[in-house]
């Protein structure tokens, strides 16, 4: 109760603005929002519908099934801000939403970017969150915020290793002494898993989906490895020449070779960080091994398929998809500690 307290006088939130989903936890409470990152806008006015109740879930259900005059956006593509008026409005709603009923302080938020964001998507985000109502902003880095959440000793003068799949990026990195020592950050995740899907679809059944289709078929049958049992499933589209809804059959074996080069990718990011590494690092990571976090992550076998391709330990962490908003929010409750770790508009400005 004392937490929740006070967590409401400070008004403290984290952030993690993802690609497909932004999850927001309050100081003291832990995860109070978890919606897609998607809002529904008038095509005419370029403004959210009804007022911003369009965004998030409610949103996503329009995808696809949307007339001339409405049309779905995803403010954010691989991890960074694409439309900065949507962004805003899309983190305005949900600032509201996330935070209690009546007279309330402009919240101090602290937002997880990937470390392959430009000064200039950076300094969307300060803007986006500034408009939107946030007191002040401080930014951290998706892959400390991931190893911390999963539990890493990241202070320590040892080697600890994360792999944090989202949906637009994946970040890779090895920390020690409380700094990354070496890391990887790639525009390739669950995104880019799905449209490998959709093409596949296009080219050897001539049937057309949507993101949304491919997703589900991702994550029903999908594998980064042989499965013990294959499967397949029935998925509805359109013929691509025809234009005509029909159906097709699809594996998991096909499945699984449609999610060969967005795997690769990603194993590439991998390797390229653990060649950063001294022999000494290297190591420690034979024995400590690889964290996997992240919605990507909970692929079949994922984690089976980056130890056969590194000779390392890899387990997935207990929680995945929560892990970079639970490390946040350790920041959050300890800001003093971790501060230094942080970047700040005014930082940004000098």
């Amino acid at each position: 109760m004392r937490n929740r307290f006070f967590g409401y006088l400070r008004s403290e939130m984290a952030v993690d603005l993802g690609t497909a989903n932004t999850l927001i936890g309050r100081l003291g409470e832990g995860l109070v929002l978890d919606e897609p990152s998607v809002v529904a806008v008038g095509r005419d006015s370029g403004r959210i519908l009804s007022g911003g109740c369009a965004v998030g879930h409610l949103a996503r259900q329009m995808l696809g099934r949307t007339p001339d005059s409405i049309s779905v956006v995803r403010p954010l593509r691989d991890g960074v801000i694409t439309d900065f008026g949507q962004c805003e409005a899309m983190l305005r709603y949900f600032f509201r939403k996330a935070q209690p009923h009546g007279p309330r302080r402009k919240p101090r938020v602290l937002i997880t970017v990937p470390g392959c964001i430009t000064p200039v998507e950076r300094r969307a985000v300060f803007n986006s969150a500034h408009r939107a109502g946030a007191r002040e902003v401080f930014l951290l880095p998706e892959s400390k915020a991931a190893a911390i959440g999963v539990g890493l000793p990241v202070a320590e003068p040892v080697a600890s290793m994360v792999c944090d799949v989202g949906g637009g990026t994946t970040e890779a990195a090895v920390f020690s002494l409380g700094d990354m020592v070496s890391g990887r950050s790639i525009r390739a995740g669950g995104d880019r898993m799905d449209q490998a899907i959709v093409d596949y679809l296009y080219r050897r059944h001539s049937l057309q989906i949507g993101p949304a289709a491919a997703e589900q078929l991702r994550i029903d049958i999908g594998s980064a490895i042989p499965l013990p049992r294959e499967t397949a499933q029935e998925v509805r589209g359109s013929d691509v020449v025809g234009s005509l809804p029909r159906s097709a059959t699809v594996t998991s074996e096909e499945v699984r070779h449609a999610l060969a080069e967005p795997l690769e990718e990603i194993l590439g990011a991998v390797k390229a960080t653990l060649d950063g590494c001294s022999p000494e690092l290297a190591a420690d990571l034979v024995d400590r091994g690889i964290v996997v976090c992240g919605g990507g992550a909970r692929l079949r076998g994922f984690d089976r398929y980056l130890a056969e391709h590194t000779g390392l330990p890899v387990r997935l962490a207990a929680e995945p998809q929560t892990a970079v908003l639970t490390g946040a929010l350790v920041c959050l409750e300890d800001f003093a500690r971790w501060k230094t770790s942080l970047q700040s508009s005014d930082d940004d400005l000098g």
